[in-house]
């Protein structure tokens, strides 16, 4: 880009500066300074600046004078934006953006139609899951469990937390040594684990390689009564029911409520249990275009408690118990990414610049908005009652 059309572009942003304070006059929460190259210094907000966003070339300023949170993030990632200072602050600049990209949107929901159910869950995994396991390692807590933990106090360890989750859950469907237990999307093994160690025989489904090689080690290492299938939940077609089901930050794959259900019903023994926790929204099919882009492509959909509990009462499950655990998702998201920027410099050099800053804003991202109410977060027990046929 020429001389001519940097200042040209210089002036445009100069002229929406105008707009963007009238706009964020009353909404502005922290102050914000917008440094350009050369002596371009702006400023919203009074105060010394609690974010920096440094414009770095003339596509970072493009992005900006668009107002389009996608293209701004895209920006960030591939270094045309920089941010310093407050990232709780600068994920709360997304009210103030745009983000309207109807053709990606559709086209996430179109895929599973056109290449199958099974074929699209396995692609959109993938895209998420199978980095290196060692990157996850990075940011994640020793129980290595990417849901929600429940913390008794917002300055407790994250891992004592996710301990605590874990026996919930273990707890919840009431299992105990020599019982059967299905782990829909089985992770880094951190149920398999937990309760492998206590007797509980676990079967682990995953669909994504770097996650069946993991728990496959850990098995092995740990002399665990527990298996790990490659295998997706739709396909699954267990020997014998089992006595409890948990699907630890699953749900938000599995959109089509009635059919889990059903499944779940086939999978149960008369008297099992169910634990489910997940990232939620109020609306079923809403998500940011950076999260669908570039963090969780397909039909990846937040949990909507209101449409699932309404496909429970059409079945013969019973409600036990539903607990709010946005709080509990902040802090566990801010530990993530206060972890993922503590390992900035090791992860940048193994992994590249690109990876760690699309995690940054997914984490930091995340963190807001269950701070905001933006986001909501739940743990539900059903339970299959004694006289129930599947």
């Amino acid at each position: 880009m020429g001389q001519f059309a940097e200042t040209s572009l210089v002036k445009l942003f100069d002229r929406n500066f105008r707009r963007i304070q009238k706009r964020v006059a009353d909404r502005l929460e922290l102050p914000i300074e917008i440094q350009l190259w050369g002596d371009h210094v702006y400023r919203l907000g009074k105060g010394d600046p609690a974010i920096k966003i440094m414009v770095e070339d003339p596509k970072g300023l493009a992005a900006l004078v668009r107002l389009d949170e996608l293209k701004i993030c895209e920006a960030y990632m591939t270094g045309s934006l920089d941010v310093a200072g407050d990232m709780l602050g600068f994920a709360s600049l997304r009210g103030l953006l745009s983000d309207h990209h109807p053709l990606h949107a559709l086209w996430q929901w179109l895929t599973p139609l056109f290449g199958g159910r099974v074929r699209a869950d396995r692609k959109a995994i993938a895209g998420h899951y199978d980095f290196s396991n060692e990157f996850y390692l990075k940011f994640m807590d020793p129980t290595r469990c990417y849901s929600q933990a429940i913390f008794s106090h917002d300055e407790e360890a994250l891992e004592t937390a996710q301990r605590r989750k874990l026996d919930f859950a273990l707890n919840a469907c009431r299992l105990k040594p020599g019982d059967r237990v299905l782990d829909v999307g089985g992770g880094w093994g951190s149920f398999t684990e937990h309760a492998g160690r206590r007797g509980v025989q676990v079967t682990s489904l995953t669909i994504s390689q770097q996650s069946e090689i993991f728990i496959t080690d850990l098995i092995a290492r740990r002399e665990l009564p527990c298996r790990v299938l490659n295998q997706d939940f739709w396909e699954h077609s267990p020997a014998a029911p089992y006595d409890g089901i948990v699907i630890l930050g699953v749900m938000e794959h599995l959109p089509d409520y009635a059919a889990v259900l059903r499944r779940l019903q086939k999978f149960l023994k008369p008297g099992g249990r169910v634990y489910l926790d997940a990232s939620a929204f109020r609306e079923k099919y809403s998500k940011p275009s950076f999260v669908s882009r570039y963090i969780f492509p397909g039909d990846h959909a937040y949990f909507c408690l209101h449409a699932f509990l309404a496909e429970v009462a059409k079945s013969p499950l019973d409600v036990l118990e539903v607990y709010n655990d946005r709080h509990n998702y902040y802090l566990t998201c801010k530990s993530w990414a206060e972890n993922l920027e503590t390992a900035r410099d090791e992860i940048v050099r193994r992994w590249g610049e690109m990876l760690y800053r699309r995690f940054r804003l997914y984490l930091w991202g995340s963190a807001q908005a269950f701070l905001s109410g933006g986001m909501d977060a739940y743990r539900v027990v059903l339970e299959f009652p004694e006289n129930s046929h599947a």
